[in-house]
């Protein structure tokens, strides 16, 4: 925790330099969680408060030809130290060529096309503290060379160097039966979170149709886990992070107000050798009720070949939404989605989110969820109103 706010009190004095060189945006927020029911264990609390920022810096120059991005990122959280936490989600130096792009420095890749499921999406890790939903990435440091052609664009990475997932810690709430204990992961390659890993991706764009085939080798960012008993005879869950090989497809075709998508992946690593897909549509009805706003309905299914043997949720598992946007001079947008896990009738997730901006410079979000209660779902009781409020600049 004091190392943390050592590194966000430095970035705060070198702020004034480095907004004369340049360009220079952002925002800060408070947010609050307010909890349903009392906590499961005794550390958790039943409300929590936080501070965060989120700042960019740009500087381009040599005819644009060479540009700089550096988006820092901090959270303080009142009760959870694993929340409170400080990353450098980019630092990127841009080289563009007639035809091929050069990117060095901590970047952030997301691959996919899916609503609930981001099956695909492999090069960030998911920052877990910030939000369970996967949308939140840790930066990773890359190298990453894109040749653009006639007949689509080939991304090739050198990604040197591992981020560990983030996870809540013993006052923290959303989180499983067990803390996991972060400071002890294990890895597969003895060369640990100093492991090279290496992709290659491949992107087109056809008239109504979108597709990409990609291939990862490197550290798996889902990470099994393993029961131990610390020194103090406590259990703890030790995450393991193992090799994989994993070729995948994203598939988007636009008809009308109609979006079909699809996601698949292959995936061999020390523990099985797999197959899963992720896929269905949004179709969009403007204008609803001769109005200005349109209705977006939102159908997707999960499916995982390893079933319960699985280490994530999405096994055989059905996503319903609606998206509703206002069209308004505020920009509201509601979005409500439930999850139905479909090898069990009585487990399942409904959540709201919503959003409108205030004024020219303010932001309100609005994200209330609700879990079912079953002896799988750790996080049964942690239904939950989270109220941010974001000042951008």
């Amino acid at each position: 925790m004091f190392l943390q706010l050592c590194r966000i009190m430095a970035l705060l004095i070198i702020l004034p330099s480095l907004s004369n060189a340049f360009e220079f945006n952002g925002k800060v927020g408070v947010s609050t969680m307010l909890f349903q029911h009392a906590p499961l264990y005794k550390s958790q609390h039943q409300q929590y408060a936080s501070v965060l920022s989120e700042l960019e810096f740009y500087h381009d120059w040599n005819n644009a030809q060479d540009s700089l991005l550096f988006k820092p990122y901090a959270r303080i959280d009142q009760h959870d130290n694993e929340r409170s936490h400080f990353d450098i989600r980019e630092l990127m130096w841009l080289h563009a060529g007639d035809d091929w792009e050069l990117r060095t420095g901590i970047g952030k890749v997301f691959w996919g096309v899916n609503e609930s499921n981001h099956l695909v999406d492999i090069i960030n890790q998911d920052d877990q503290v910030d939000d369970i939903n996967g949308e939140p990435k840790l930066g990773q440091p890359m190298i990453n060379l894109s040749l653009i052609r006639d007949w689509g664009i080939v991304d090739l990475f050198i990604l040197p160097g591992f981020r560990e997932r983030t996870f809540p810690g013993e006052e923290g709430r959303l989180r499983g039966f067990l803390a996991v204990d972060t400071d002890h992961a294990e890895y597969e390659s003895s060369a640990a979170e100093k492991h090279v890993d290496f992709a290659l991706r491949w992107s087109h764009s056809m008239g109504d149709y979108d597709i990409g085939l990609s291939y990862f080798q490197g550290t798996d960012r889902d990470p099994h886990y393993k029961l131990k008993i610390n020194s103090h005879g406590v259990p703890k869950l030790i995450p393991y992070y193992d090799q994989i090989n994993q070729f995948s497809v994203d598939f988007q075709a636009t008809f009308d107000g109609w979006l079909w998508k699809l996601e698949a992946i292959k995936r061999k690593d020390e523990f099985d050798d797999f197959a899963a897909v992720s896929g269905g549509f949004e179709y969009t009805i403007n204008g609803i009720m001769d109005s200005s706003s349109d209705l977006g309905i939102i159908a997707e299914y999960s499916w995982d070949e390893r079933g319960d043997r699985g280490i994530n949720q999405f096994q055989n598992d059905m996503m319903f939404g609606l998206r509703l946007g206002f069209n308004d001079a505020q920009s509201t947008e509601i979005l409500a989605g439930w999850m139905q896990y479909l090898d069990y009738s009585d487990l399942r997730s409904f959540q709201i989110e919503a959003n409108r901006r205030i004024g020219e410079n303010w932001k309100l979000l609005l994200d209330l969820r609700f879990f079912s209660e079953h002896k799988l779902n750790p996080i049964g009781q942690d239904d939950h109103l989270q109220i941010t409020l974001e000042r951008y600049f």
